[in-house]
């Protein structure tokens, strides 16, 4: 590398200009360039949204089939699902084909959701982006599979369980679609419980000790947590919704073991 003139700490000295950090955040963007790489990721991940739509839109009927099949089988014999507007069938469909298609392409909007922070990170840091793409998309699928074949079904069964030869349900599809949505979104939050615990293991903010030692405040908080979130205030629903999450805070303490340190050093002010 040539020698360029650069300020040196003596006037006319001549001293190599200072070298980038490459351990160091790349966070040294503008506002503007923050704005401008938050627009190309929110289009990116529009586009492939619009293209998971379309792709979903095309098999529609089935996906309904599908979706709505373990709620049919635990209602009462005959039951039938009723709409009462003329769009609400066509509108159902649509935010059908709109769920199908960001969770066909949810590790994509993840990728692209990394690539967004990925500049304010250390080089070390950005080595995470296939875990972070991997859990999250795992998280997601896992929570709309729970309350695709356990939850909602369940929820559907103890709903019906009321029926009586005087008293007849008859679920409305724009009520029963609006509550499986509620479910599923919930579950699917609940279930990134495990890819927090693996980041906050992996920078060395947490150990599955620390996990151990507040299982019982941890109980506490869910069931408080699974009270505000539930879509519905009855107790059996609130159980239901804290179940996965007790299992899925000892699912971090096991990834908290495996993959965080064995027990955090205190500063060395602290010692002695």
């Amino acid at each position: 590398m040539a020698l360029v003139p650069f300020p040196g700490p003596q006037s006319g000295a001549l001293s190599l200009p200072p070298e980038d950090d490459d351990d160091s955040p790349a966070g040294k963007m503008s506002f503007l360039e923050h704005l401008d790489e938050l627009r190309k990721r929110i289009v990116n991940s529009a586009i492939a949204i619009g293209v998971g739509i379309l792709v979903a839109f095309t098999f529609v009927s089935r996906i309904y089939s599908f979706l709505m099949a373990p709620t049919m089988r635990v209602l009462p014999p005959g039951s039938k699902l009723i709409y009462t507007e003329p769009g609400e069938a066509f509108s159902l469909l649509i935010q059908l084909a709109l769920i199908v298609g960001i969770i066909m392409v949810s590790p994509y909007i993840m990728y692209q959701v990394w690539l967004f922070i990925a500049p304010g990170l250390y080089s070390n840091e950005k080595r995470l982006a296939i875990p972070f793409v991997v859990l999250t998309s795992l998280g997601l699928v896992g929570g709309a599979a729970f309350n695709h074949y356990i939850m909602f079904p369940w929820m559907m069964a103890f709903f019906a369980g009321f029926n009586t030869p005087d008293l007849v349900f008859m679920p409305k599809l724009d009520a029963v679609f609006s509550l499986y949505t509620k479910f599923l979104i919930a579950m699917a939050v609940v279930f990134q419980m495990p890819t927090l615990v693996y980041f906050l293991a992996k920078m060395k903010l947490i150990t599955a000790r620390f996990l151990v030692q507040q299982f019982k405040y941890a109980v506490l908080v869910i069931f408080i947590v699974s009270a505000v979130i539930t879509p519905t205030g009855d107790p059996v629903t609130q159980i239901l919704f804290a179940t996965p999450m007790v299992a899925l805070y000892l699912l971090g303490i096991l990834i908290a073991w495996i993959v965080g340190p064995k027990r955090i050093k205190a500063p060395k002010s602290e010692i002695g």
